[in-house]
């Protein structure tokens, strides 16, 4: 499986701003700074869909991307940037909270961590989050181009320590500079739409 056409659709606060027609979504939630666009980017070999910015904290809303026509992307805004200001962050809070507990389209959240540093409290707190809500997750260890390749094996051993995901949890290496784990990612995906 592999994302041929992809498009911005909507970016949406609430629930009748969601586009319709019922195709299944996959979120994805991550830190501020962990590379949410650039993983949406790369995986689907564009430039500037989702937009990059130097300043972390950009993404304050529910955007959602649809892919090959067959199902939604939804980018999900960023947690545990200090330049956002307390009255942003807590309304993101009840708007990703609804979206996450209501959206029936919904089929899987793609947790995004950095493989450079162990997975922090915010991480391990919607790691928690996530499960006690039964949502099926994809761990993406993003930035592998990172660190040597021989710091990998260990690296991914602490994430899946930390987070307590289980073996039958998928946790995928990801770079979106050289496209290492693309394929792994994808059949994951896949499985989940399947």
């Amino acid at each position: 499986m592999r994302g041929i056409t992809s498009e911005f659709i909507a970016s949406a606060v609430s629930h009748s701003q969601y586009p319709s027609g019922r195709l299944p979504e996959i979120a994805l939630a991550g830190r501020s700074n962990v590379g949410k666009s650039s993983f949406i980017n790369s995986l689907l070999n564009r430039k500037d869909l989702a937009r990059i910015s130097s300043k972390p904290g950009k993404t304050q809303t529910l955007n959602f991307y649809l892919i090959d026509g067959n199902f939604y992307f939804v980018d999900l805004p960023g947690y545990g940037y200090a330049g956002v200001s307390r009255e942003k962050k807590e309304n993101w809070g009840p708007m990703i909270d609804v979206y996450l507990q209501k959206r029936e389209e919904l089929r899987a959240v793609i947790a995004i961590v950095d493989i450079r540093h162990p997975p922090t409290k915010q991480d391990q707190e919607m790691r928690a989050y996530l499960k006690a809500k039964g949502i099926s997750t994809i761990t993406i260890a993003t930035k592998a181009d990172k660190i040597p390749r021989g710091q990998w094996k260990n690296k991914l051993a602490e994430a899946k320590e930390i987070l307590g995901l289980n073996d039958n949890e998928p946790l995928c290496l990801y770079s979106s500079e050289n496209g290492e784990g693309i394929k792994e990612v994808w059949r994951e995906i896949g499985k989940l739409l399947s």
